[in-house]
């Protein structure tokens, strides 16, 4: 973990049982931070009074899989796991993560079987508002106006046949801006159909830079204070920069990140295989 107030640098393991957990979702609120892990059992752990990591929630079973994380607000929060006996697996909390409760699929539309979220970046989730949006990996995208009381699903246009395609990551610029990017990256080189926007809050989604730069990605953030215009995409194949909403890119270098998140307009920080970095845009 990284203090980026201070630049400090903060590494420990946690297990549970006999277990290491690979934590692959993360997310904080003014006074807490947390981690999710992935396969099962799903482990979501929160800093605790004594100085050690508090288990909040815990979910064991055959198919459990957890992808993404993400707050509102200091009091409400979701994380996002795979298909679970016919629906996506959505947890939330309003009370700042001290307990969660897992969404019946009663309360989902219908998965499909071996839809999930790819847990490649924690950035398959977008909130903005009272809105959340999920992609997944049959390209569709989960819905929310209501903090997920209720839901509703679009198909979106991006490349989804295969197992490994789908929608890596989104991000809303606010209640209405939103871009996707993702592809394959078992073939990291295609641009084809891995790029959409909406400019409807979700309703509807196109392709964008169609067949051009970027190639496969794992993470895209606008830039703050940009109206919209700035975009960086990030994944193993380097870093992209889009300075006019998403129509026309260029890399910026090769280096290989999975992940990256602003802390203002003008620096952010990335994060690949033991690696994190600060990035400065000027």
């Amino acid at each position: 973990m990284v203090d980026v107030g201070s630049g400090k640098v903060r590494t420990n393991v946690q297990t549970h049982d006999s277990l290491t957990p690979s934590f692959r979702a993360v997310g904080n609120t003014t006074n807490d931070f947390f981690m999710l892990s992935i396969e099962s059992p799903a482990l979501l752990y929160k800093t605790g009074d004594s100085g050690k990591m508090e288990l909040v929630y815990k979910e064991e079973g055959e198919g459990v899989f957890y992808d993404a994380m993400v707050f509102w607000n200091d009091t409400e929060g979701i994380a996002v796991g795979d298909t679970v006996d016919g629906c996506l697996s959505i947890i939330l909390t309003k009370d700042g993560g001290q307990s969660w409760k897992k969404i019946p699929c009663s309360d989902l539309p219908e998965g499909i079987e071996g839809e999930g979220a790819f847990a490649a970046s924690n950035s398959n989730i977008a909130v903005a508002g009272t809105k959340v949006w999920i992609g997944t990996t049959e390209g569709r995208v989960y819905h929310s106006k209501d903090k997920g009381a209720t839901w509703e699903i679009q198909q979106t246009p991006i490349i989804a046949g295969e197992p490994t395609q789908g929608i890596y990551s989104m991000d809303f610029y606010d209640e209405n801006l939103g871009f996707a990017i993702g592809g394959d990256y078992t073939s990291p080189d295609s641009n084809q159909k891995n790029k959409i926007i909406t400019v409807d809050g979700g309703k509807t989604w196109s392709l964008i830079a169609d067949g051009k730069e970027p190639d496969y990605k794992s993470c895209v953030q606008f830039v703050p204070n940009s109206d919209g215009k700035g975009l960086v995409a990030i994944g193993f194949t380097g870093i992209s920069y889009s300075g006019d909403g998403g129509e026309n890119w260029k890399e910026l270098n090769e280096e290989p990140f999975f992940t990256l998140r602003f802390l203002n307009d003008s620096i952010a920080y990335a994060a690949g295989s033991n690696r994190i970095a600060k990035l400065v845009f000027k």
